[in-house]
């Protein structure tokens, strides 16, 4: 079993920056491909952006650039830098873990962003 908490969400206004960060316990993190996903209102979940164990990252195209997602295996966390931040990247974040072997995904709780224009 994992468990999955975010924190680092907030108010900020276009073209600044924030730090999500997502702390895993239970579980081998190195097992875990981890990620970040955003739902806006009225939208599906979608993916931000995906790291595996080794650092190889995926990113939606709207976030190239712009979002850097990271991973500390041995503080067995994960990290979205989120710079230039425009409006429409206001959502709830999720931080993600799936399983290599099983396919199984854990979710955290969200963490909510909200870029003002």
């Amino acid at each position: 079993q994992v468990q999955l908490v975010e924190s680092g969400g907030g108010l900020v206004q276009a073209g600044g920056s924030l730090r999500l960060s997502c702390v895993a316990s239970g579980g081998i993190f190195s097992n875990y491909l981890m990620g970040w996903y955003r739902q806006a209102p009225g939208k599906q979940r979608a993916l931000v952006a995906t790291i595996t164990s080794s650092g190889n990252t995926n990113y939606r195209d709207s976030v190239k650039e712009r979002f850097t997602i990271s991973r500390d295996n041995a503080k067995k966390t994960v990290y979205l830098q989120m710079n230039s931040l425009k409006p429409e990247d206001t959502a709830v974040y999720y931080c993600n873990a799936r399983n290599i072997r099983s396919g199984y995904d854990y979710w955290g709780q969200g963490t909510q962003v909200t870029v003002s224009s």
